[in-house]
């Protein structure tokens, strides 16, 4: 039987510690076998869980006998980790331990020097102090989760579902995958990524900037066919010195600027409004329906019938 060792670190966030249980607690093979054993295991007795505190049944020594490793995220997302876990991690993976991790959890993963070199995702509000942290990883914070193999990564804690029936799927196969997912009522695939899920905000203009007129003037206008030097006469300046002054203050260039902002007015249509994809896409400033499609697909990681049905209000 496949054994699943699931990390408890001091302010675990309880639904990253609930999900593995739950996914392969529940999974059984075709003749009713259950498939995995599951065990919890801290560096104390005792675990501090913010509302709670959990007693762990296990230490440290239960990682050695694991097949997999889950390691939950939890509240302090750059708190120390012990040494001890760090240890016992890079132990089990130099044994060929596979070790996932949930949500903010890729930051106790990427404490012990495993996922250098490697691409790696965390809930998309928490990548870029990971980024910024182990700029050594590959931080991808559009995706569910990331499989390189002995070291996976997952997004947000609902995340942490889709990649525990990934790995459901690559040890059993799809059809104990899909049962598994019926029972904790998810689809075995969801479509997109989390960037479905992120707030798309405009790169911040410092303070007092000069462009904060133009940068104004371009959200208003966002569904006009704006050409770069359209914007230039706007700003009277020229087109380079229009791209490097505005790139200096945003730290992007005007159209990506003007894209995000169509991007975020289509969001916001999708959301509150009944109107069709297609005059979406003539109101945020897309040049057609089939060029609209295409970078919502790109941008946001899935389509905009398929995002309205996810986000739009009831009200609408």
């Amino acid at each position: 039987m496949h054994t699943v060792a699931v990390l408890a670190l001091d302010q675990v966030i309880s639904f990253d510690l609930a999900t593995p249980i739950e996914v392969f607690s529940r999974t059984r093979l075709p003749d009713g076998r259950a498939a995995y054993r599951v065990v919890i295991c801290a560096p104390a007795d005792e675990v501090d869980a913010g509302p709670f505190v959990l007693r762990a049944p296990h230490g440290l020594d239960a990682l050695r006998e694991a097949d997999t490793i889950i390691v939950p995220g939890t509240s302090e997302h750059a708190a120390p980790v012990p040494a001890a876990v760090l240890d016992a991690l890079r132990e089990a993976a130099a044994h060929g331990t596979r070790i996932a991790s949930i949500c903010a959890g890729a930051f106790v993963l990427a404490a012990t020097g495993l996922l250098d070199g490697l691409r790696a995702t965390t809930h998309w509000l928490a990548a870029p102090r990971l980024a910024e942290l182990h700029p050594q990883i590959d931080v991808d914070p559009d995706v569910l989760y990331v499989d390189n193999g002995q070291f996976l990564t997952s997004a947000g804690a609902a995340a942490g579902l889709d990649l525990c029936l990934h790995m459901v799927r690559k040890d059993h196969g799809s059809a104990v995958a899909a049962d598994t997912a019926r029972l904790s009522v998810m689809p075995l695939e969801r479509e997109g990524g989390q960037a479905q899920f992120i707030v798309h905000a405009q790169p911040p203009a410092p303070a007092g900037a000069t462009m904060e007129p133009l940068l104004r003037w371009l959200d208003e206008n966002a569904d006009q066919d704006l050409t770069l030097d359209d914007i230039a006469v706007r700003a009277r300046m020229s087109s380079r010195t229009l791209s490097r002054r505005f790139r200096e203050q945003t730290g992007t260039t005007p159209l990506r600027w003007l894209h995000r902002a169509r991007i975020r007015r289509a969001q916001y249509l999708l959301e509150t409004t009944t109107h069709s994809v297609d005059r979406i896409a003539t109101q945020a400033g897309f040049g057609s329906p089939t060029a609209f499609r295409e970078r919502f697909k790109r941008v946001v990681g899935t389509s905009p019938g398929t995002y309205r049905r996810a986000f739009r209000g009831t009200a609408c």
